[in-house]
């Protein structure tokens, strides 16, 4: 009996994979550092992937 893998994890197709960005927020502080701040994709909660999805019992290939 051949052994089932875990399909791989599939891409957010909301942020294509790219689930962080920092923005500038247009300012620079008294040392002269851009400030930033993160923000994470609300899908996927900044992973980057979502979990694959589950075949259901029954169903056609």
């Amino acid at each position: 009996m051949t052994h089932r893998t875990t399909p791989p994890p599939r891409i957010c197709p909301h942020c294509d994979g790219f689930a962080s960005a920092a923005i500038t927020l247009g300012g620079r502080d008294r040392h002269g550092h851009l400030c930033t701040i993160t923000a994470h994709c609300p899908a996927c909660n900044g992973l980057g992937i979502l979990p694959a999805r589950r075949a259901k019992e029954g169903a056609r290939a």
